[in-house]
């Protein structure tokens, strides 16, 4: 069975708080690891008044700490964002706390906008030139290393490290697709971008991998818009509020997530409907048999769902819902 996995990015509702988004956060995390649900991954975003999830390995040491069995980790880091031997110590420290469950996916986006990634200090075209190099020192500096120089020969990430988190690279690209399968690495495609290419970025990983020291076969995520109820007509009910909010982020309209008795007088509401999407919101029925589809046309080795509800039961109850139909 294609095992089942969550992305989250801690959405802070109309009149709620950046507190009450991560304790969401942890409770569907929590609700998720008693399902038997495979992962769970926080995203990173900047200077987004939207999105609490802005540092993925702290969050993750949370998530973990609260959890019994459910890997955690970042969906993804920004690595452009960082310098890589802190992103290795990070996850090489996530590693020795919680041996066996510490997934790091990487981005090479910066996830925010150019001025408020120059922030963190590194030139963010100079960093996404550098990418492939800073992701193979991560790497090397956490057991993977590929050829003879790199920084693993000067830098530990930890005094003594005895395994090794998951790494995998992210993306929305023809790009990331390809050096992930140069790489031999597991590719996490961003399905919910909405961006059209997922049947060509999912051909370009298999046809460009090659088995690698930690892979021997390509291994394929999707990162999956999915929200299911009862109904059709309840699943629109407690969806438009994420369409907006999907809406308000492609014509840079960042507002919080409203509730769906707001959502259906908002000015936003028709347009957000009618968006273009692949997102799956329906009735359970609907959104698995769309889910198979997905499986079948892309080869897909796992599906991460993500979704947005004003109500945390809501979210709740779709991972419920779509876990016993999967089932």
């Amino acid at each position: 069975m294609i095992p089942l996995s969550v992305l989250d990015l801690s959405v802070v509702r109309d009149g709620g708080t950046s507190s009450l988004a991560l304790d969401h956060t942890t409770r569907l995390a929590q609700h998720a690891d008693r399902l038997g649900f495979l992962r769970f991954w926080v995203a990173e975003h900047h200077n987004m008044g939207t999105v609490a999830s802005t540092t993925p390995g702290v969050l993750a040491a949370h998530l973990a700490a609260t959890t019994e069995r459910i890997k955690v980790g970042s969906g993804g880091v920004m690595l452009p964002n960082h310098a890589p031997l802190a992103i290795a110590e990070q996850f090489a420290l996530l590693e020795s706390l919680y041996p066996g469950r510490i997934d790091l996916g990487i981005g090479r986006a910066p996830g925010t906008d150019p001025r408020t990634a120059s922030a963190f200090g590194r030139h963010p075209h100079e960093s996404v030139e550098k990418f492939p190099r800073d992701l193979i020192d991560v790497m090397g500096m956490l057991g993977d290393q590929r050829g003879d120089e790199g920084m693993w020969t000067s830098f530990r990430a930890t005094p003594v490290l005895t395994s090794s988190p998951t790494v995998a690279l992210l993306g929305s690209s023809g790009y990331s697709a390809q050096l992930a399968g140069m790489l031999g690495l597991p590719f996490a495609y961003a399905h919910h971008f909405d961006t059209g290419q997922t049947n060509l970025a999912s051909q370009l990983y298999l046809d460009k991998f090659e088995p690698s020291p930690v892979l021997d076969e390509p291994y394929l995520i999707l990162g999956v818009g999915a929200l299911a109820a009862e109904t059709d007509d309840e699943a629109a009910r407690i969806g438009l509020p994420s369409q907006i909010l999907r809406l308000g982020i492609r014509t840079n309209k960042r507002n919080p997530l409203v509730s769906p008795d707001a959502a259906v007088d908002h000015p936003d509401a028709q347009q957000a409907r009618t968006m273009p999407s692949q997102q799956l919101i329906g009735s359970t029925e609907r959104v698995v048999e769309g889910l198979r589809d997905l499986v079948h046309r892309t080869k897909a080795d796992e599906l991460m769902l993500t979704a947005a509800t004003y109500d945390l039961e809501d979210r709740l109850r779709s991972l419920d819902l779509i876990h016993a139909a999967w089932r």
